[in-house]
């Protein structure tokens, strides 16, 4: 099959800006996008001046022309958003791909910000009233029982896979282990200074059975950004160039794709998008997961990594738990994983630290390198459609 869209090892991203990563930034959305923006473009060695192009997720509050204001960018000849969410950080890489490959931009600035801690957070239920009904969603059938958060959800994936393929809590504390094993080396994580052990795990509260304490990720304020440029530009800049090879877009072929409310109507419910992601992803890439060196999965809950896991074809279907539990997703295994800490120890920015972590890995300037590292999935696929894509060395 031929893929009509051809931008493989057209694009790089050649800047990465981050703040740090509090629980309370004592600072606006704004200030945090801008602040994150401005390292951006200073590591790339641009101006505000050089750029032409953003790119912003929806669930964020800063809008394109808020930032193009702060920044003094005055010749803006595209903006787009992605979203939702967790899903937006890769597809806004693609986003500004395609504005680059179709002559709309020629420096793109791709961020996220939030105050997911001191401001809005993310894992809260929004359901408030005492009763519901009438709007016309998946809600009113399940939150009149209790079903009200993402951890909630998840955990019932968590459960099934537990039921369906002898999971355990031990082999599913690995994913949790490891990630902050890479934030101890990591002085930017916020759980930098704190060890955890497989007892501390175990003997943490359960919040949404199976999912304990140390499942779930961090709420975080902080911003991260990217700078987008093509593969001839980016040569002549400041740093290595971590070069696009691929990126992809998929939902899930079911009636009802919802990881949210509807999961539970889905044929399976042990599956995220991100089979659908992969093949896409690799088929363009014309790379397969053997030939990944290291990964960065998004990891709002420990099970979705084991299940992205599973979906990318790291390992077989069901095989999740021995697989994460035997090492190999820690450094030194087949595909060592988030190796800036990840959403549970790092940083929750929804999937765009991750994007930054995998560009140091392939500059070789990561606090847990992978030695020899030439290549880098990133995924962002907690929700249809999920996204996802590969980056590699320009060596």
């Amino acid at each position: 099959m031929t893929d009509v869209y051809d931008h493989r090892d057209r694009c790089a991203i050649v800047g990465i800006g981050a703040t740090d990563f509090s629980r309370d930034s004592g600072r606006s959305d704004l200030s945090l996008a801008a602040q994150a923006a401005l390292a951006a473009l200073d590591d790339a060695g641009l101006t505000a001046a050089d750029v032409d192009g953003i790119v912003r997720c929806d669930a964020d509050t800063v809008l394109h022309n808020d930032l193009a204001d702060c920044l003094g960018i005055d010749n803006l000849t595209f903006w787009s958003q992605v979203g939702p969410g967790g899903v937006a950080p890769c597809a806004m890489v693609g986003q500004a791909v395609a504005a680059i490959l179709s002559g709309q931009a020629t420096t793109v600035l791709v961020f996220r910000e939030l105050n997911g801690r001191s401001g809005r957070r993310y894992g809260r239920s929004s359901q408030t009233e005492a009763r519901v009904g009438g709007a016309g969603t998946y809600d009113e059938f399940f939150a009149p029982s209790g079903l009200l958060t993402p951890g909630q959800i998840f955990a019932l994936m968590a459960q099934r896979h537990f039921a369906e393929f002898g999971t355990t809590s031990e082999q599913l504390a690995h994913v949790a282990l490891t990630c902050r094993k890479r934030a101890n080396a990591n002085p930017r994580a916020q759980m930098h200074d704190r060890t955890l052990t497989l007892d501390d795990y175990l003997a943490s509260r359960v919040i949404a059975s199976p999912l304990r304490l140390y499942d779930f990720c961090l709420e975080t304020d902080g911003a991260c950004a990217v700078v987008v440029t093509s593969i001839e530009r980016a040569r002549d800049l400041r740093q290595p160039p971590a070069v696009i090879r691929a990126v992809a877009q998929a939902g899930i072929p079911d009636p009802q794709p919802g990881i949210q409310f509807p999961v539970l109507m889905r044929d399976s419910i042990t599956e995220l998008p991100a089979k659908n992601v992969g093949e896409l992803l690799f088929r363009r890439a014309g790379l397969g997961p053997g030939d990944i060196d290291v990964g960065q999965f998004y990891d709002c809950f420990s099970i979705t990594v084991l299940m992205q896991l599973e979906d990318y074809g790291f390992c077989e279907k069901g095989e999740g738990g021995p697989f994460v539990a035997g090492g190999d997703i820690d450094l030194g295994g087949s595909i060592p994983i988030n190796t800036g800490g990840g959403h549970m120890s790092e940083g929750y920015i929804h999937g765009m630290n991750h994007v930054v972590e995998g560009v140091r890995q392939i500059r070789g300037s990561s606090t847990s390198q992978v030695d020899g590292a030439e290549t880098c999935l990133v995924t962002s696929t907690p929700l249809p459609p999920g996204s996802a894509l590969i980056l590699r060395s320009d060596r």
